[in-house]
C-alpha cells in the first residue's frame, strides 16, 4: 500500500452536480434579473472548484459586492436544501469504490465548497460512515490548501502515506503547497497545465492502481 489516507476533493471528483445547481442558480438569477437567459449545465464546467463568491461576478461582470452575497446567501440555502433530496450524479464506479477502499484506508474530503454542501452529499447517499473527516472553504474561509493541512493536522496524517485526488489545477497546487502527492482525475472540469500529468486516472476505480 502506497497511501494509507485517501483525501479528495467533491465536484469533478467524486460527483458532478451539475443538472440539479443549475436549475438554482438559473432561479435566483432570473430573480434578481441578472441573466437573459437560462445557464446550461456545461456553461458552469468553468466555474467548477472555483470559490463562489468568484462564480457570480464572473457570469454576471459588474455586479456588487453587497449583491455577491446577497445572490450567495440564497443560492447557498437552496444547494444544501435541494442536493440532500435531490443529489448529484455520481460517477462510474465511485460508491463501489469508495465502499471497497473505506476498509482499507481513511477517506476525507475536502472542497472549496460552501458550510453544509459536503453534508448534503453525504446525506444523500448515506455516505456518512465512509469517511473520517472534511472540511470545505464555506466553514473555514481559508483556501483548499490551507484546509488540507488542517484535516491532515486534525487527524495526525503524515505526508509520506497521503494523497490527494482531484480534478482541477487548483487541487494539483493545493497538494503540492502541502508536499503532498497527486492523483489527476481526467473526467472531471478541470486541466493541468502539465498536460502528460502522471498519475492520472480516466474513470474513478482506476485510482486503486496507484494507491
Amino acid at each position: 500500500m502506497k497511501y494509507k489516507n485517501l483525501i479528495f476533493d467533491l465536484d469533478g471528483t467524486l460527483w458532478d452536480p451539475r443538472l440539479t445547481i443549475i436549475k438554482i442558480w438559473n432561479d435566483v438569477l432570473q430573480r434578481h434579473q441578472l441573466i437573459q437567459k437560462d445557464l446550461k449545465p456545461e456553461d458552469m464546467d468553468q466555474y467548477m472548484g472555483l470559490l463562489a463568491k468568484d462564480i457570480v461576478p464572473a457570469i454576471v461582470p459588474g455586479i456588487t459586492d453587497l449583491e455577491v452575497e446577497e445572490i450567495l446567501s440564497e443560492i447557498v440555502a437552496q444547494e444544501n436544501k435541494v442536493l440532500r433530496i435531490q443529489g448529484g450524479i455520481l460517477y462510474d464506479g465511485v460508491e463501489e469504490t469508495l465502499k471497497s477502499l473505506a476498509s482499507t484506508h481513511n477517506l476525507f474530503i475536502v472542497s472549496n465548497c460552501q458550510d453544509g454542501y459536503i453534508e448534503s452529499f453525504l446525506e444523500y447517499y448515506q455516505f456518512n460512515h465512509l469517511f473520517k473527516d472534511f472540511e470545505s472553504h464555506g466553514r473555514t474561509r481559508k483556501a483548499k490548501s490551507e484546509n488540507i493541512q488542517l484535516v491532515m493536522e486534525r487527524n495526525h496524517l503524515s505526508v509520506e502515506e497521503s494523497v490527494y485526488i482531484g480534478d482541477t489545477q487548483t487541487d494539483h497546487d493545493s497538494a503540492s503547497t502541502n508536499e503532498l502527492a497527486f492523483i489527476f482525475c481526467q473526467y472531471g472540469f478541470g486541466k493541468l497545465s502539465e498536460s502528460q500529468y502522471e498519475p492520472s486516472v480516466s474513470t474513478f476505480p482506476d485510482i486503486k492502481f496507484y494507491i
